[in-house]
């Protein structure tokens, strides 16, 4: 038995509240594109002067669209607080790939257990909107600011679209073999983690993903589905 502990990634980013959601939406279809089994139709958005590659399947964007939904939830109550309002948000989405194993004894089939063998974290700091953001006029010292934060966002995004398509070219030893004729073989989980200002208490937002099986999420690989050089072709590297 392999008893090596697997895996762990961790990608640092800058976004501000106008830009989170995107660059979080990004990052997540860009990490799923590279560790999904099933083939799918590739595709592509815009963000930041970057085309990122797009996973359209159904659970996938809902699961995407459920979390950051969750998290601008979190972001516009916190700024609420006069306190928070000038204060950067500590986040970190957890996204990990699974593989369900089944448990038996001489009589009884137990359920499945899920592990992971890929996880990724990525920590998010959550810069305050500008008064640029908000869609109020704004001094010359405001419109550098923002142009400031916008090459920030730009520099770190496009970074840590080469990490991962660096981690999912040269690291698949790590991937456990299909065991299964399931069309996604491998679940998957996505959860949010919240700290304050200054990084003080933790807060679980949310968890739970795909469960694997025909039209649910799962982990893959770009070349195992017929996907390596898309990065090129699709000009996201």
């Amino acid at each position: 038995m392999d008893s090596r502990r697997p895996p762990e990634y961790t990608i640092d980013l800058t976004a501000d509240r106008s830009h989170v959601r995107d660059i979080v939406k990004g990052l997540l279809h860009t990490i799923f594109f590279h560790r999904y089994f099933t083939p799918i139709y590739p595709s592509t958005h815009e963000l930041l002067d970057l085309t990122l590659p797009f996973v359209s399947q159904p659970d996938i964007e809902a699961l995407i669209e459920s979390r950051t939904t969750t998290l601008l939830r979190h972001l516009d109550t916190s700024s609420s607080s006069s306190s928070s309002r000038n204060q950067p948000t500590f986040l970190t989405l957890t996204l990990q790939f699974l593989e369900r194993k089944r448990r038996r004894t001489w009589f009884l089939q137990k359920p499945d257990e899920e592990t992971p063998w890929e996880t990724w974290n990525l920590n998010i700091t959550v810069l305050p909107n500008n008064s640029r953001s908000s869609g109020l006029s704004n001094p010359p010292s405001n419109d550098y600011s923002y142009n400031q934060t916008r090459q920030i966002m730009s520099h770190e995004l496009e970074k840590a679209t080469w990490q991962v398509l660096e981690i999912a070219n040269q690291q698949r030893n790590h991937i456990p073999p299909i065991t299964t004729n399931e069309s996604n073989p491998f679940p998957y989980d996505l959860k949010i983690k919240v700290a304050g200002s200054g990084g003080k208490g933790v807060v679980l937002l949310a968890g739970g993903g795909g469960s694997g099986g025909a039209g649910v999420g799962g982990g893959g690989l770009g070349e195992r589905g017929g996907q390596e050089g898309w990065g090129g072709k699709m000009g996201i590297f």
